[in-house]
């Protein structure tokens, strides 16, 4: 079949990462796939979408974001010359956005069977009939990231597997999956009895919590004098982290590494025994299982789908949002007992085993096969 897939843009968040791997699937399921770029990318991650065997369109050729009237019509010009040129199979809309405004232009244009894919739990949309609308009307199947996140949209959710009955139009979860760059660890990660090393990899942003990270870490190095923080990523945070430490005396404690490619960050979880995820918001939670397939022990928020991917007590512990007393707590119960540190990470490797690019691949590629003969 061919498919297209469009997108917002092509830059370096989890949405493209995800988007990715979607790619990967469909074009090893032997499927002729075109990605749809409406407005920002790189020129790294598009030469990344060829490099893994999709046409990339960039409808904007500079990457100038268009909004209001001008806006929709400058995306159903666009769209309407690709489904032209290209005669797609399937269409697939990747996050909803802007504001459902592509599907209902690929259903104008005579696209029959759609995707639709959300990246969020429902928290985010002020109103939900625009959602079930979309739903009942629009698309084929609306897929969500986590059951939790389908529930908060339609009160029910289903994870979806080939047994999965279809009807003509219809809701599912299919999980995220790891990314190529990590691989999951097959011997028993080596927790020291010496020096423990928390650490985030994130983008540096309230809505990640990052604000938190060092009043915690202070915290704690008062009693664990050993402890050390390693901090891989960037953004409007970084500042007030970096002063929060100097404030805080914690400064020679914490190594800030900066933004790092992707081939870099296996190698950093390695060196990370507890990772932490205090966000604000959180659609799923890349991070989370990327971690716990190299052996981290997660200490995440309990927010968005953090929750169905760090079950708490058993492959991580869930704190309460914004409470970094809660989140001290938590990690302190790790430094204090090794052995359930270790017990943690040997349950979160072999949990994250659900999270695979074969389990994620192999759902995809049943869902497109199904929908060709949906009436």
């Amino acid at each position: 079949m061919k498919i297209l897939i469009t997108i917002p843009c092509l830059l370096t968040g989890g949405t493209e990462i995800q988007t990715l791997n979607l790619v990967r699937a469909l074009v090893q399921g032997g499927h002729q796939v075109i990605v749809a770029c409406y407005f920002e990318y790189t020129l790294a991650m598009v030469q990344c979408y060829q490099d893994n065997g999709s046409k990339v369109i960039c409808l904007s050729p500079d990457g100038t974001r268009i909004g209001g009237w001008k806006g929709i019509l400058f995306l159903f010009k666009g769209l309407r010359e690709v489904l032209k040129n290209e005669r797609p199979d399937i269409a697939h809309v990747q996050y909803m956005a802007p504001g459902a405004i592509p599907i209902f232009l690929l259903r104008l244009l005579g696209m029959k069977n759609i995707i639709a894919t959300t990246h969020t739990a429902a928290d985010i949309y002020p109103n939900l009939r625009l959602i079930h609308f979309v739903q009942k009307y629009c698309v084929r199947v609306f897929t969500c990231i986590t059951m939790r996140a389908e529930k908060s949209f339609f009160g029910s959710a289903e994870l979806y597997n080939s047994s999965t009955i279809l009807k003509k139009r219809n809701h599912f979860t299919i999980y995220n999956a790891l990314p190529p760059y990590i691989h999951i660890r097959e011997e028993q990660k080596p927790f020291s009895d010496g020096q423990i090393t928390l650490g985030v990899v994130s983008r540096l942003e309230r809505i990640k919590g990052m604000d938190l990270v060092v009043p915690a870490f202070a915290k704690l190095k008062k009693q664990y004098t050993d402890i050390r923080l390693l901090v891989v990523g960037d953004g409007s945070q970084r500042s007030i982290m970096q002063e929060q430490a100097i404030e805080l005396g914690v400064n020679d404690s914490v190594e800030w590494m900066g933004r790092q490619e992707q081939s870099c960050l296996q190698s950093l979880y390695d060196r990370i025994d507890i990772l932490l995820m205090p966000s604000r918001s959180e659609g799923f939670g890349l991070t989370a299982i990327e971690g716990m397939a190299r052996g981290c022990v997660v200490v995440a928020s309990d927010t968005g789908g953090l929750p169905e991917v760090v079950k708490d007590g058993e492959t991580g512990l869930l704190h309460q949002v914004e409470d970094v007393e809660d989140m001290t707590a938590k990690i302190q119960s790790l430094l204090e007992s090794r052995m359930r540190t270790i017990q943690l990470s040997r349950n979160s490797v072999s949990y994250v085993s659900q999270f695979s690019f074969a389990k994620y691949a192999t759902a995809f590629c049943n869902l497109y096969e199904r929908i060709k003969h949906i009436n």
